[in-house]
């Protein structure tokens, strides 16, 4: 490529403006901080990064009359009961709550929308909804122009519809159904209603459809459309892996190889477009790139999601989800409500995982991405009750889940709002079930045999002396099919019930010990070399201490993940050095009120990479 479109490239991927986060997470930039302080109400979308969350994306249903192998599995999915699922009354009320908290754009969503009957009506409701600018839908455009007219009139103002192939052959190869004039159809009546620009979505697929990418571009010439290239992504059953993808470049690539660099015209985004906008030079329409896998645009995220059955997600790739439904079901009011959204947001991160990561992560398959229900790693329903305190529904008696506590309900309104976050450098989504995560363990584990000599059992004996020694790992070559190695470790520090008190009320003496304890866990990580004689010194990537408030019992419970890309050995030792001086921090913060405390229980939960893999049963 010439240099002209490298640059052109460049300036595509650059990211908007981004509030500052001092070191220790913290939104420094007083712009922001004085639009939170100012407007109290409305804040509660705004996550710790400064991300205003104005955009509401809606699953009405998780059924489809489509079959398309990257978003449904091929083994189906289990349906939710209706009664479950939220009715369309109480869309349009949650819809409206939102509204009053600042969300301004609603957009529709399934598996198909249009399956459910009552869509036109909830349409025309949340219409009505002072505060809503923008009510937009995705269909794949089956049954979409038979009601076309009406969603028009009932106050629908924006619609993609989902088209992957121009050849209607190969579209009954990735639907798995026909359908393909009904969506053609579809697409000039949405034209013809002044739709304007009509998006289309396209995912692309390498060996599938990557071969039509520029004959979707002349689809543009003479119509007012958005054509949108979306990388291939993720999600359970969908078979993925990076050699069907094909990258935003990847696909610049192909375009320059038809269309003169000169014609190739960069288009201005908005600030939260996900999409890299381009059109050819005089051509009526445009087209775009949805990179979520290349070169993501997590610093300008402004989307939450509500699913079928009720559940809040405030990521597209995270599992972690907080039950809206049982919440109105159960009456709660509106502060408590607006407390339970507000510490959903805070609780997103910065950043969804990268390639090397993100395969390899438990998500629901894209049909049910808007649903809750097949998800292996569901949280526990987590409610605010009038005691201001956060209780946790798990049917599972030991406590141990991988949910991170809501420490933002250790602060005070003023702090959660604008200086609060996760004190951890882990980038990648909450730690949910992680060891399940990685598909490949059981495919790749085998049967040790056991081991007869010591010496072959302890590596870390002399052979002749049996005196330690340090391990010479200067021949041992990094796994490949394996590069990433990951490691968990738990345990837990036993309280009274006054000590554990004054500690999630933030009373201690020498201040937060939660926080404290955090920041020396992964300090200590970095350190193990120093501490244990025969590690080796291992430049980590990540470690990730979190803790889980185990109310009942009067115990905190702590884990520590850590994780490197570049070591030839295991990093067990890194984790349970961080759980363990993680948990003598909160020892010696609470040791003036209770010098009985008792630390217990610390032991590897799992480990990943290298030659073998673990799992505590």
């Amino acid at each position: 490529m010439s240099k002209n479109l490298i640059s052109r490239l460049n300036a595509a991927t650059a990211s908007s403006v981004k509030p500052k986060i001092n070191y220790l997470g913290q939104i420094s930039d007083p712009a922001t901080n004085q639009v939170i302080k100012n407007n109290s109400k409305k804040s509660v979308l705004y996550d710790l990064f400064g991300r205003k969350h104005n955009y509401l994306r809606v699953s009405l249903t998780e059924r489809c009359n489509l079959r398309c192998t990257y978003c449904m599995p091929e083994e189906g999915v289990k349906l939710t009961p209706n009664e479950k699922l939220l009715t369309g009354s109480e869309i349009v009320n949650l819809i409206n709550f939102f509204a009053r908290l600042g969300v301004n754009k609603v957009r529709f969503t399934g598996g198909e929308p249009l399956v459910r009957k009552d869509c036109v009506d909830i349409i025309r409701e949340v219409g009505k909804i002072e505060g809503i600018k923008k009510i937009a839908m995705t269909s794949n455009g089956i049954v979409l122009s038979k009601k076309i007219k009406d969603l028009k009139e009932a106050g629908l103002n924006q619609l993609n519809i989902s088209l992957d192939t121009l050849e209607e052959k190969k579209f009954e190869f990735v639907a798995k159904r026909k359908g393909w004039s009904k969506v053609m159809n579809s697409i000039q009546a949405a034209i013809d209603l002044d739709y304007s620009p009509l998006k289309i979505n396209c995912v692309v697929m390498k060996g599938i459809n990557d071969d039509e990418i520029t004959n979707f571009i002349e689809f543009t010439k003479d119509k007012n459309i958005d054509v949108r290239f979306i990388e291939y992504m993720p999600f359970d059953g969908n078979k993925w892996n990076t050699k069907k993808m094909v990258s935003f470049r990847e696909m610049m690539k192909i375009i320059a190889q038809k269309y003169p660099i000169e014609s190739i015209q960069k288009l201005q985004d908005d600030p939260n477009d996900t999409s890299k906008a381009f059109k050819i030079e005089n051509y009526k329409g445009q087209f775009g790139f949805i990179t979520s896998m290349s070169e993501h645009f997590c610093s300008t995220c402004n989307r939450i999601r509500l699913t079928a059955d009720g559940n809040l997600k405030v990521c597209l790739f995270g599992n972690s989800e907080v039950s809206l439904r049982d919440a109105i079901r159960s009456n709660m009011n509106d502060e408590d409500l607006e407390e339970l959204i507000s510490s959903a947001i805070k609780r997103k991160k910065e950043k969804h995982a990268g390639l090397d990561i993100l395969p390899s992560l438990k998500n629901r398959p894209m049909i049910l991405i808007d649903n809750c229900t097949s998800c292996k790693n569901k949280v526990s329903n987590i409610y605010y009750s009038k005691s201001s305190h956060y209780k946790y529904e798990n049917n599972n008696k030991n406590f141990l889940v991988r949910n991170s506590i809501l420490l933002t309900n250790l602060y005070s309104n003023q702090n959660r709002l604008a200086t609060f976050r996760f004190y951890s450098t882990d980038s990648y989504d909450e730690q949910n079930a992680l060891w399940n995560q990685f598909k490949d363990y059981y495919k790749e584990k085998t049967n040790q045999s056991n081991q007869n000599s010591l010496n072959s059992m302890f590596t870390h004996l002399d052979n002749e002396t049996n005196l330690p020694k340090q391990v010479d790992i200067s021949e041992k070559k990094q796994s490949e099919s394996k590069p990433v190695r990951i490691a968990c470790a738990s345990g837990f520090i036993q309280l009274n019930n006054e000590t554990f008190k004054a500690l999630t009320q933030n009373k201690l003496k020498k201040g937060n010990a939660l926080i404290v304890a955090q920041i020396a866990g992964i300090q200590a990580s970095k350190q193990t070399q120093n501490l244990i004689p025969l590690c080796h010194q291992i430049l980590l990537d990540v470690c990730d201490v979190n803790f889980i408030l185990d109310e009942v019992n009067n115990r905190v419970v702590c884990e520590a993940i850590c994780k490197t890309s570049a070591s030839k050995t295991g990093v067990e030792m890194e984790a349970l050095t961080a759980c363990s001086i993680a948990l003598l921090t909160i020892y010696d913060m609470c040791k003036a009120i209770q010098k009985d405390a008792v630390i217990n229980d610390i032991k590897l939960e799992y480990k990943y990479g290298g030659k073998s893999d673990y799992k505590r049963n």
